[in-house]
């Protein structure tokens, strides 16, 4: 694997962004958008997703970064519960329900194997390196 310096290398936080971009269009040509409630608890999750990406790539350690990659599945999972209950509301379409828990499906797959990486891996991280 080539080494990464940022967290916006990568793929999994670059899929985050478009799971973000793609609830957005939803808030700006759906009822989602007027559903306030709903709206802002899928403005967190779908955030959560890539900002726990992100968190915790910058925290130097692989024990914390497996921590904030769960964190992150688990709010792909709660998006998914969210959009279900937006089609279930009649706020989306069923291709628009489709469409984005095909995309949180397979961010969810992707977010597992790269945890069983980072579990993998030798490098623990700059705050664990002895002195």
């Amino acid at each position: 694997m080539a080494s990464i310096e940022k967290f916006e290398d990568l793929e999994i936080w670059q899929r985050a962004r478009i799971i973000c971009q793609k609830v957005e269009e939803l808030f700006q040509t759906t009822g989602v958008g007027k559903n306030f409630r709903l709206r802002n608890q899928m403005e967190g999750s779908s955030g959560s997703i890539m900002d726990n990406i992100a968190e915790g790539f910058d925290r130097d350690g692989n024990r914390e970064f497996h921590n904030f990659l769960s964190i992150s599945k688990g709010s792909t999972g709660e998006l998914k519960s969210q959009v279900y209950r937006s089609y279930d509301k009649s706020l989306i379409t069923e291709s628009q329900q489709n469409e984005l828990l095909e995309l949180c499906d397979i961010q969810k797959n992707k977010i597992g194997a790269f945890m069983y990486y980072v579990r993998k891996t030798e490098f623990k991280g700059q705050k664990f390196k002895k002195e």
